[in-house]
């Protein structure tokens, strides 16, 4: 299977149940309304990129999906019961990890210290116990290779790997920790072309392992060669969920742009060039 082809698989069929679901969901601050009766699934298998400008609503969003808050009007549902996360814990418990765009990670710790942090493997008993560093960087090695990573060593200082190679540590980690749902935050703004480019591919790896993906992004360049379905948000508002058949590229641009809004600026300047 070349990339391109594992960049663009076939989305799953959507009489699979959803592993995740949310009905009608809105979200509050104050008089501020973040979210507006919000639908979205999530099929197992497949990436969904979550799609709008600033402000859209993606973060509150996500961070409903993964427990910080709680919706103030409808339905939160995970393998089609409905269910209350009060903290970010109890959603990784899940099954359901999230990748911000800081990562969590120590650059000075090496890769398997972050890739273990907080769940290191131990040897030994009782105030013999001591972290298993030898079995913990044959973990980390087989992982990375089977998301298609390859790591000079597991030991070097995790601030030594490009931008792509962490986010790819980071994804890796999540999905060795048993993650059904994996909730990627931004993972290539900060990346040029050819890191972009990693990471989507481990992507496509993650999805062809099962795993359900959402990716929160603004650039619709990325989103859409990785990209099954895509849901777009505007002003806390879907504008609708769509397949690559129904919404080409271009359209996907115009409705994340504000086509009618720019259309309506350029009328405006072109009155004051007049």
């Amino acid at each position: 299977m070349t990339a391109d082809t594992a960049l663009t698989a076939t989305a799953p069929s959507t009489a699979i149940t959803p592993i995740l679901e949310v009905r009608q969901i809105s979200k509050y601050f104050g008089t501020v309304i973040a979210l507006k009766e919000v639908s979205m699934t999530l099929l197992p298998g497949e990436v969904m990129c979550l799609l709008g400008d600033n402000g859209a609503g993606k973060s509150t969003l996500i961070k409903i999906l993964s427990g910080v808050h709680q919706p103030d009007e409808g339905e939160y549902l995970l393998q089609g019961r409905p269910v209350r996360f009060n903290s970010p814990r109890e959603a990784l418990d899940h099954g359901i990890a999230t990748v911000y765009q800081d990562l969590a990670m120590i650059p000075l710790m090496s890769i398997t210290r972050n890739f273990f942090l907080g769940s290191e493997p131990t040897v030994g008993r009782g105030p013999f116990r001591r972290f298993d560093i030898r079995r913990a960087n044959a973990i980390v090695r087989e992982e990375l290779a089977r998301m298609g990573i390859d790591i000079r060593d597991p030991e070097q200082p995790v601030g030594t790997l490009s931008g792509g190679e962490r986010q790819s540590v980071a994804i890796a980690r999540a999905v060795y920790f048993g993650a059904q749902v994996l909730i990627l935050d931004e993972p290539t703004s900060a990346l040029g072309v050819k890191q972009a480019a990693t990471v989507l591919r481990y992507i496509a790896q993650a999805r062809a392992r099962g795993i359900a993906v959402i990716l929160i992004t603004h650039n619709p360049h990325h989103a859409y060669p990785i990209g099954d379905r895509f849901t777009i948000l505007k002003r806390g508002r879907t504008l609708g969920t769509y397949t690559k058949n129904e919404l080409p590229r271009e359209e996907m641009i115009r409705m994340m742009s504000g086509g009618e809004e720019l259309e309506q600026l350029e009328d405006e300047l072109r009155h004051y060039r007049a």
